[in-house]
């Protein structure tokens, strides 16, 4: 780093060797054609080698001033790309991962919000219902439904669930107590038990072996709302169907179930855009930070 040329010198010289003459140089660098042939030579004398041929009204390199020439344009082209990385504003990225009923139904609104509260932050929304994006490093967050334990990852409760039977309108008529349900096909989900409800509606009546197996929720939201049968859903997922009235609840009995949770590795402790995102979103919820 000892020997380095007068770093001044440098974009005269290449804009020399691009244009051919020092005039265009000058010109090109807002100088005057006797400051540019002071900086070639300067250069010239400091690497002990003629860089250039002078011509009438025009300059050639020479052999050493062409190998010199393509290392100088690297490094300059480098510096440059280097300082418009430091001038650009920095992108901070949040990527969530949110299973799809509860990322299209409830979350959407909510990251629209925040994102005008904060545009600094750019969001990147993906669908997952296990947990592979999380552990893989692909997503930031997650939301998740589920039971307290997350192996390998921090999680925070956002909101407690009640779940409740949910049909088409043209299905409703025909359920006048929960009983009705025998004559109906039952549209099933992993993680929703019919076998629950029924107790807490006063039933004896164990898990449907058959029907529909949904593992999104979303899509059996969507078989519901078109007939295909009864479906066991998450009030939160449910009520934008409710409101819209493509979905009716055939019956009041609901009972508790699992949760939504907002989970994460544990390396976003030390992201404070993720930090803040996960407590604004508990503070929405009304969960603990």
């Amino acid at each position: 780093m000892h020997d380095l040329p007068p770093l001044h010198t440098l974009p005269a010289f290449e804009a020399a060797a691009r244009l051919g003459s020092f005039l265009a140089a000058a010109e090109a660098l807002h100088l005057t054609p006797s400051a540019i042939s002071h900086r070639i030579r300067q250069l010239e004398e400091h690497l002990g080698q003629s860089l250039f041929e002078r011509r009438h009204r025009a300059v050639v390199l020479t052999a050493a001033g062409r190998r010199y020439l393509a290392v100088v344009r690297e490094a300059l082209l480098r510096l440059d790309e280097a300082s418009a990385v430091l001038r650009a504003p920095q992108v901070v990225r949040l990527r969530i991962s949110a299973a799809p009923a509860l990322g299209s139904k409830w979350l959407v609104t909510r990251v629209t919000d925040y994102q005008q509260q904060h545009p600094d932050i750019e969001f990147t929304l993906g669908t997952a219902t296990g947990l592979g994006p999380l552990l893989n490093g692909e997503a930031d967050i997650g939301l998740r439904y589920g039971e307290e334990e997350w192996p390998g990852l921090l999680a925070w409760k956002l909101f407690e669930e009640r779940v409740f039977p949910v049909c088409a309108p043209a299905l409703a008529g025909a359920l006048k107590n929960p009983a009705d349900l025998d004559r109906v096909r039952l549209l099933r989900h992993p993680l929703l038990s019919w076998q629950r409800w029924f107790a807490a509606a006063g039933i004896k009546h164990p898990e449907p072996a058959s029907g529909p197996l949904y593992e999104d929720a979303l899509l059996m939201l969507e078989a519901a709302a078109a007939g295909h049968g009864v479906a066991l859903m998450a009030g939160t997922l449910a009520q934008p169907y409710l409101d819209e009235g493509r979905l009716l609840r055939p019956f009041a009995e609901d009972c508790p179930d699992r949760s939504f949770y907002v989970v994460a590795p544990a390396s976003v402790q030390e992201k404070p855009a993720v930090m803040g995102f996960i407590r604004w979103l508990l503070r929405s919820t009304g969960g603990k930070v």
